[in-house]
C-alpha cells in the first residue's frame, strides 16, 4: 500500500498514512485530486478506479471514505477488506465509530492504524491481537499519567521517577 487517506463527504481530510517517501507539495496535490476524483463518483460506481500508475481502492462508511493506493499488481479485493478491517477495529475500540471520534482522537485512530498496518502491509490479522495491544498501550498511559500527577503534587522532598514508583528500579 501506498498511502490511505480518510475523508468526509466534503471533502474534509480526517487521517492521512503515507508509506513512501514524498514532499509535501506532492501529497496536497495528490490529495486534493483524489478527494475530488473519488467524491466526484456515483455510489452505484465500483470502488476501484486506475489513477496514474497505482489502482486505487475505496469504501464510504457514514460520513467518511477511506481511500487506498495500492500497486499496480496488488489485489484490489484484499485492500477492501484491510479497509473493512480497519473500520470492524475503530468500531470495536470507539464503539460504533463516527467521524467526530476520528476528529477528537486522530492519535488513537493512527495508533490503531499503526498497531494494524506496518509499511503498507498487514502487520497483525487478527483483531483480537490489535485490540489488546491497544488496550495495554492505554493502561500504560494511564500508570504514567497517575504517576506523573502524583510526583507533581508529591511534597516529597526526594522525587521518584516513574521507574523507581512501580519498582522498576
Amino acid at each position: 500500500m501506498q498511502f490511505m487517506l480518510l475523508f468526509s463527504r466534503q471533502g474534509k481530510l480526517r487521517l492521512q498514512k503515507w508509506y513512501v517517501p514524498l514532499s509535501d507539495k506532492e501529497k496536497k496535490k495528490i490529495t486534493r485530486e483524489l478527494v475530488q476524483t473519488v467524491l466526484a463518483r456515483k455510489p452505484k460506481m465500483c470502488s476501484f478506479l486506475e489513477w496514474r500508475d497505482l489502482k486505487i481502492v475505496y469504501k464510504r462508511y457514514a460520513s467518511l471514505y477511506f481511500c487506498c493506493a495500492i500497486e499496480d499488481q496488488d489485489n484490489e479485493l484484499i485492500t477492501l477488506e484491510i479497509i473493512h478491517r480497519y473500520v470492524e477495529l475503530l468500531d470495536k475500540y470507539f464503539g460504533s465509530v463516527c467521524e467526530l471520534d476520528i476528529i477528537f482522537n486522530f492519535e488513537k485512530a493512527y495508533f490503531i492504524l499503526d498497531e494494524f498496518l506496518l509499511g503498507g502491509e498487514v502487520q497483525e490479522t487478527s483483531k483480537k491481537n490489535v485490540l489488546k495491544a491497544i488496550e495495554q498501550a492505554d493502561l500504560l498511559q494511564e500508570i504514567l499519567e497517575f504517576f506523573f500527577l502524583k510526583n507533581v503534587f508529591q511534597e516529597a522532598e526526594t522525587p521518584r521517577s516513574v521507574l523507581e514508583e512501580i519498582g522498576l528500579t
